[in-house]
């Protein structure tokens, strides 16, 4: 068995800077952006890093670097499908996913079982293995001030006997 975890944090951009954020590989209706080199799915990004932390490699920063100009606006999916080839390659599965989406707004419940369908899908897995919560912080920090997002992810790999 393997476990990681990965943490993600990204600052919202002024209001009305978007239309949408990515959450989850999933498009959810925000009037904010985000400030990224990607499309700026912090729970995809917190997934890639327990994943990595899990197969004892560096994390997205080393695997994806924002200075690396093919990395502008990339898909998170997409940089995921490399994480989840390492995972394969190591002969590893998903046994068990834990994550949760730290902000204020947007609200999550009309998105959340897309979110664990999109994951479990990207991942090879039931979406009974993905756990997805949201949360506030109580108007506390840059989160609950609107100025941010996080997410936090724990993930438990298992040698798969293909």
């Amino acid at each position: 068995m393997r476990i990681g975890q990965g943490i993600d944090v990204h600052a919202f951009l002024e209001p009305g800077s978007a239309n949408h954020i990515m959450l989850g590989g999933v498009e959810i209706s925000h009037d904010r952006g985000v400030l990224a080199h990607s499309d700026g799915d912090v729970l995809i990004h917190a997934l890639m890093d327990a994943l990595l932390g899990a197969l004892g490699l560096p994390d997205i920063g080393h695997q994806f670097p924002d200075s690396d100009p093919k990395f502008s606006g990339a898909n998170s999916m997409s940089l995921l499908a490399s994480v989840v080839a390492l995972m394969d390659q190591a002969a590893l599965r998903i046994e068990n996913l834990d994550a949760t989406v730290l902000l204020e707004a947007p609200k999550l419940v009309p998105y959340r079982e897309a979110m664990i369908q999109s994951i479990a899908q990207a991942l090879g897995c039931e979406q009974e293995r993905v756990g997805l919560k949201a949360t506030t912080t109580e108007k506390l920090g840059f989160i609950g001030r609107g100025e941010g997002i996080s997410a936090q992810v724990v993930v438990l790999l298992t040698s798969d006997p293909k």
